[in-house]
C-alpha cells in the first residue's frame, strides 16, 4: 500500500533459528506514563486464532489496552482498534487471516481513524510480513516477543499516520507482571514456559516462538495462589512442550515437581497442554496419580504411528516408546482419558505406514484426536521434502482416520453411561432449552437439564443418561 512505514525491526528466519545457552531476559512490565490515556474514549476488539497460547497472549494484550484507557467493543465493527492475534501452524489458518483483513478494508474506509493491527505467529514469518506490508492496509505489525510494546506501537501509528512494524526474531524473553483481562471468571490459562526447541521438521513454531524458556516456579505458584484467592476453580498450564519445563533452568526441578507444588495451592482442577511424548517422564505420571487436583486427562500428540515417518518428522520417539508410556499412564492413573494430534499425508507416507497409524489409534484407545492433512510451511525442512501422495489419497486417509477416532470418542463416553460425573459448569448449553453445560474431569463435554445460571463456575454432579460421539447428556444430581 502507499502508506509511509516505520520499520523498527523486521522478521528474520536466520535469527529465529539461533539457540544460545545464555541471553533469555526476564522483563518486568511497566507502563510509560505518557501512554496512560492513549485509548481514552476508544474501543478495542481482539480476534484470536490458533492455540491456547494465543488466547493467553490476547488476555495480556487486553489487559494492556484497558490499562491505557481502551474499553472492549462488542465486536470488530464497533472498534477503533482491531487486533488480529494470528496462528501460522497450518496454511488454512493464514488463509482465514487474509480473508478477515480483506473484510476490514471496507470498515477502514468508513472509519479512516480506525487502526488495524496484526500480531502473533504470522508476522514472525518473513514471507507473511512482506505480504501484509505490500498487500493490506494494516497499521501495526508485531510478533510474539514484544507484546509489552503495544502502547508505543499504537502511539506511533496514531501520531505518525505510518505503518509501524516491530517484529523481533530472537530466542525470546519472559514477560512478568503484565495486566490480564481473563475471558473466564472460573477457568484460567497459566503460562509456565514459552518457545520450543524440538524442531519437528513440519513445524514453524520454534522459529515463531523462540527458544524453550521456563518461568520461575515462584512466579507460577504465586499466580496460581492469586487465582485461588480470586475464586478460580480450574487452571490450564500452557507451554509448547510443558514436559520440558525446568530443563533450561539448570536445576533438578521438573514439571512433575511443579505439579506437586501447585496441588498444594488449593486450586480444584489442574490441566496442562501441550505435551511431547519424549519428555513425558515417570515423575509427571506419578504426579497425575498422586495429586487430587490434576485431572485424569492427557493430550499427548503422536502425529504418526509409523517409526520411519516419526523419524522423518524428527519426533525423537518410536511407536514402541509411545505405547510404553501410554500403558504406564493407564497403569498409574486407571481410567485416564488420552487424546492426541495426528497428521496424515506427511511427505513420503505410504499406505502401509498410514495403516500403522490406524493400528496405533486402536492400540492406544484414544478418546479423541485433532486430525490434519500435512500442511507445508515455508522455512521448515519438510517444506522441501518430496511429496508424492495425491490430494485424493490424503483425503481418503483422513476420512478413514476420522472414522476410527470417532469410534474412540464414543467408546470413551459410553463408559460413563449411568455414572455420576463431576462437571465444572461453563454456561448455557446450545444443545437445548433450559440446559447448562461444562466439562467433566476426563474433559468430556457434558450437557444437563437446568436453567440455573448461578451454577456457572461451580462443580456439580451429573448422572449421565445418554452419550453421543462428541458429548454426554445427563441429569443434575441435587
Amino acid at each position: 500500500m502507499g502508506k509511509n512505514r516505520i520499520n523498527l525491526s523486521m522478521p528474520s528466519l536466520t535469527d529465529a533459528k539461533i539457540r544460545k545457552k545464555l541471553g533469555i531476559e526476564k522483563i518486568k512490565y511497566e507502563l510509560d506514563p505518557k501512554y496512560k490515556d492513549l485509548g481514552k474514549g476508544k474501543k478495542y476488539f481482539i480476534l484470536t486464532y490458533g492455540c491456547q497460547g494465543n488466547e493467553a497472549d490476547s488476555e495480556v494484550m487486553a489487559g494492556i489496552l484497558e490499562e491505557i484507557g481502551y474499553e472492549k467493543a462488542v465486536d470488530e465493527k464497533h472498534a477503533d482498534l482491531v487486533l488480529l492475534n494470528t496462528c501460522c501452524i497450518r496454511e488454512n489458518a493464514e488463509v482465514r487471516i487474509w480473508g478477515v483483513l480483506g473484510q476490514l478494508k471496507g470498515r477502514k474506509r468508513e472509519n479512516p481513524d480506525m487502526l488495524v493491527g496484526i500480531c502473533g505467529c504470522m508476522p514472525q514469518e518473513e514471507s507473511a510480513t512482506k505480504k501484509i506490508i505490500e498487500s493490506y492496509d494494516v497499521d501495526i505489525i508485531f510478533g510474539t516477543h514484544n507484546r509489552q510494546n503495544l502502547p508505543k506501537l499504537i502511539y506511533q501509528a496514531y501520531y505518525t499516520k505510518a505503518k509501524v512494524v516491530e517484529v523481533i526474531s530472537s530466542q525470546g524473553n519472559i514477560l512478568e507482571g503484565s495486566p490480564k483481562i481473563r475471558e473466564s471468571k472460573h477457568k484460567a490459562w497459566v503460562n509456565i514456559m514459552y518457545g520450543c526447541d524440538e524442531f519437528c521438521t513440519y513445524c514453524i513454531v520454534p522459529y515463531t516462538r523462540g527458544r524453550e524458556r521456563s518461568r520461575a516456579k515462584e512466579d507460577i505458584i504465586n499466580e496460581v495462589e492469586e487465582l485461588v484467592k480470586e475464586g478460580y476453580v480450574e487452571i490450564t498450564l500452557l507451554g509448547q512442550n510443558v514436559n520440558a519445563y525446568g530443563k533450561d533452568l539448570d536445576t533438578n526441578y521438573t514439571f512433575g515437581d511443579l505439579l506437586y507444588d501447585l496441588d498444594k495451592t488449593g486450586i480444584k482442577r489442574i490441566r496442562y497442554t501441550t505435551s511431547h511424548p519424549r519428555d513425558l517422564d515417570l515423575k509427571t505420571m506419578e504426579a497425575m496419580r498422586d495429586c487430587k487436583s490434576v485431572m485424569p486427562h492427557l493430550h499427548l500428540p503422536v502425529q504418526s504411528g509409523d517409526n520411519e515417518v516419526l523419524k522423518r518428522m524428527n519426533r525423537k520417539y518410536t511407536y514402541e516408546i509411545y505405547m510404553e508410556k501410554i500403558n504406564k499412564l493407564k497403569e498409574l492413573v486407571p481410567g485416564i482419558s488420552i487424546t492426541t494430534d495426528i497428521i496424515v499425508g506427511f511427505p513420503g507416507e505410504t499406505n502401509e505406514q498410514f495403516l500403522n497409524t490406524l493400528k496405533l489409534v486402536k492400540d492406544a484407545d484414544f478418546e479423541g484426536a485433532y486430525t490434519f492433512i500435512f500442511s507445508p510451511r515455508e522455512g521448515t525442512p519438510a517444506f522441501k521434502m518430496v511429496d508424492n501422495t495425491t490430494e485424493e489419497e490424503k483425503h481418503e486417509r483422513l476420512e478413514k482416520l476420522i472414522d476410527e477416532v470417532n469410534k474412540g470418542y464414543k467408546k470413551g463416553n459410553e463408559r460413563f453411561l449411568n455414572q455420576e460425573v463431576e462437571v465444572l459448569v461453563d454456561g448455557e448449553s446450545k444443545y437445548g432449552k433450559d440446559m447448562m453445560c461444562g466439562y467433566s474431569k476426563h474433559l468430556k463435554l457434558t450437557h444437563f437439564k437446568s436453567a440455573d445460571k448461578s451454577l456457572v463456575g461451580k462443580l456439580v454432579k451429573v448422572k449421565i443418561t445418554e452419550v453421543k460421539t462428541w458429548f454426554m447428556i445427563g441429569d443434575l444430581v441435587e
